[in-house]
């Protein structure tokens, strides 16, 4: 793929990860927020003495124009990066069109990127966690997104090393089977936490679990059809037979009789 293609996909990577983002912020609004400010509520209700200065954001801005920017900056971010991927795993992966290409990429993003480490370190409403391990926690979290890209990248380049002697089904069995046990080891020996008060509502910690799940969900998988629909427009564009003597027609009418 020359730097003229790689360009325009890298654009069109971009503008399907802010229409993606639209739709991640959708959800997010909808479906996130009010769980936020239910475990704010709580928060609040458990803290009537807690004093403190005029806040620098109020909780109107932070629930809109902060959270747009954050979604949608973060969907042209992503978007761009997938696109990159998705240049390097076109014709890489087997014999799958830019489409089903885009849809790989957005899935394997899904995974690695966010389910993952969601299943060690899930998201916690306010009102959840010690201020005093945010640092360690975050730090952990990103450690086990790049853990679980790298043993992804390590997975593929061990399934298609494995394919000419064990066959591309049972590679890709094999392989699957190695990134899921090394995962499983990392799960066993990274530290948890489990800083959840027992009077936190456990309904509401799951909806609220559940909501940033869906944020992501929306955001890979709108991501993936929109963007699988502008690389396959660009790089298998539809034959032109509206020019006399290209199409069906026009050859059926210079025919000899």
């Amino acid at each position: 793929m020359n730097s003229i293609s790689v360009r325009a996909v890298l654009i069109r990577g971009m503008l399907a990860g802010l229409v993606a983002g639209l739709l991640a912020l959708c959800v997010a609004y909808f479906l996130g927020e009010s769980q936020v400010d239910a475990a704010i509520a709580l928060e609040a209700a458990h803290h009537h003495d807690h004093g403190g200065g005029e806040e620098l954001v109020s909780r109107t801005m932070q629930a809109t124009g902060g959270l747009a920017t954050g979604v949608l900056v973060f969907g042209v971010a992503v978007g761009g990066i997938a696109a990159l991927v998705f240049c390097y795993a076109l014709g890489r992966i087997g014999a799958f069109g830019p489409r089903a290409t885009a849809a790989f990429v957005a899935g394997a993003a899904l995974l690695t990127v966010y389910v993952v480490p969601f299943l060690k370190y899930p998201a916690n409403p306010p009102a959840v966690g010690d201020p005093g391990t945010i640092g360690q926690r975050t730090a952990l979290f990103f450690l086990m997104v790049a853990l679980s890209v790298l043993l992804a990248l390590g997975a593929v380049v061990l399934g298609r090393r494995l394919a000419p002697r064990l066959g591309n089904w049972n590679a890709s069995i094999a392989a699957f089977a190695g990134f899921v046990l090394l995962i499983g080891l990392a799960y066993v020996f990274l530290p948890s936490f489990n800083e959840v008060g027992k009077d936190f509502p456990a309904t509401l910690l799951w909806q609220f679990r559940l909501s940033t799940l869906a944020i992501q969900a929306t955001l890979w998988i709108g991501y993936g059809v929109v963007f699988g629909y502008l690389a396959e427009r660009l790089l298998e564009p539809k034959p032109d037979n509206s020019r006399a003597g290209t199409g069906p027609a026009s050859r059926t009418a210079v025919s000899p009789t």
